[in-house]
């Protein structure tokens, strides 16, 4: 029994690898019908969405009961930071610096804002931001809407460093185009599938007291624009 079961073995794994031979020519003289079958077509650009130069663009908000907050633009801006293609470092000379008193300890949190989200071109794929966050253990949340207009919050990291941070979270897919972050869909038009509503910080209860300063700056996105780019002259948007 056992020789038959091996014999039975070494003949599927000959034809296995007769098979595997034959295919082995595809990848020689490529089959056009066939390659990019299994391949996602990209054109990943990095977009700067806003680089926190402009007056009276973004809200801060804490509870009455924790304390206040305010917030406004300074001078300043991360030296380690790398201008995009084309830019020049004059157009970027600001940043927005927010400013928390803590009535007591406590569990707070602290929302960043922007007056009208913030949409993203594409497919995002990372976002990105510089914070200087005064080397205090509390933690950031970048807050974002979907295509269908579904709040998410992703995990920026920890604010307990000294000097300017450039802080990055990656967008999870959805697995199904309905569940998760979706981004894109082919039964709801053409519009723009991400938008940036903000930033949440959790703040670490002992730590919650006093005055808190954290500032931002420069915020980017790397996005898949490659439906954008190959998109026809002549094709109809579908946004009627």
């Amino acid at each position: 029994m056992k020789k038959l079961i091996f014999a039975v073995s070494a003949l599927f794994l000959t034809a296995s690898l007769v098979f595997a031979q034959g295919n082995d020519q595809s990848l020689i003289e490529p089959n056009a019908d066939t390659v990019g079958n299994d391949s996602a077509a990209s054109a990943l650009r990095e977009v700067s969405l806003d680089k926190m130069e402009r007056d009276g663009s973004w809200n801060i908000h804490i509870s009455p009961d924790a304390g206040v907050a305010t917030l406004r633009l300074f001078e300043g801006s991360p030296a380690a930071k790398v201008p995009l293609e084309g830019e020049e470092e004059q157009e970027d000379v600001m940043a927005l610096g927010c400013k928390i008193q803590f009535f007591r300890r406590g569990v707070n949190s602290i929302y960043i804002t922007a007056v009208r989200p913030i949409p993203i071109e594409g497919i995002t794929k990372t976002v990105s931001v510089w914070v200087a966050g005064r080397n205090m253990n509390h933690d950031i949340y970048l807050l974002v809407q979907d295509y269908y207009g579904s709040n998410f919050e992703l995990y920026l990291g920890n604010l307990g460093f000294s000097g300017w941070k450039r802080l990055q979270v990656a967008v999870p897919p959805s697995p199904d185009m309905e569940h998760g972050i979706v981004q894109s869909s082919p039964y709801h038009g053409d519009r723009p599938g991400l938008r940036i509503v903000g930033f949440r910080i959790d703040c670490n209860p002992m730590l919650a007291r006093g005055t808190y300063y954290v500032y931002f700056d420069d915020l980017r996105a790397v996005t898949d624009l490659y439906d954008m780019e190959n998109r026809d002259e002549d094709d109809m948007v579908d946004n009627w």
